[in-house]
């Protein structure tokens, strides 16, 4: 059962959150602050660890691993505060051809500094997926006549 938030409001990517959690380990969606990107990845996700979190932060720090959960998909929010988390995600990817485990969010890009802490690209295991705030259409205040399905640009 996802961990889908009262009043949650269908959002256009989610069906395509759903079929990237199907072919690959991970999926990691940006997108700026307050576009919706933790409630929408709750929707998907059976667990979630918040690194904002003091003492989340902290055992991923010593050892992202920690922070890994059974239930899957697993949401790691706002993983960039520690950026080793994702070679660690993409190394619980390669252990078998298993789908659907992590669900990375995160609304900052990490500094040159913080960019030499990770060694892969994720290319085959983590999926990006750019996340917008929400449309009128998706809110309820617009039809959906006048949308351009590139993704959700509406000019109306």
């Amino acid at each position: 059962m996802a961990l889908t938030r009262e009043n949650y409001k269908t959002r256009l990517i989610d069906q395509k959150i759903e079929k990237y959690i199907k072919v690959f380990g991970a999926l990691c969606i940006e997108g700026p602050k307050w576009c919706g990107k933790t409630w929408t990845s709750l929707n998907h996700s059976e667990s979630a660890s918040y690194i904002t979190e003091k003492e989340i932060r902290n055992l991923a720090e010593v050892d992202p691993k920690y922070i890994f959960q059974k239930l899957r998909p697993q949401l790691i929010d706002e993983w960039q505060l520690v950026p080793e988390i994702w070679d660690s995600v993409r190394h619980e990817c390669d252990k078998d051809s298993q789908t659907g485990k992590f669900i990375l969010t995160g609304s900052t890009s990490l500094s040159k500094d913080e960019e030499k802490n990770v060694f892969h690209s994720g290319a085959g295991r983590i999926a990006k997926l750019k996340m917008h705030t929400m449309s009128l259409y998706e809110s309820g205040d617009s039809s959906r006549r006048c949308i351009n399905y590139r993704y959700v640009k509406f000019y109306c």
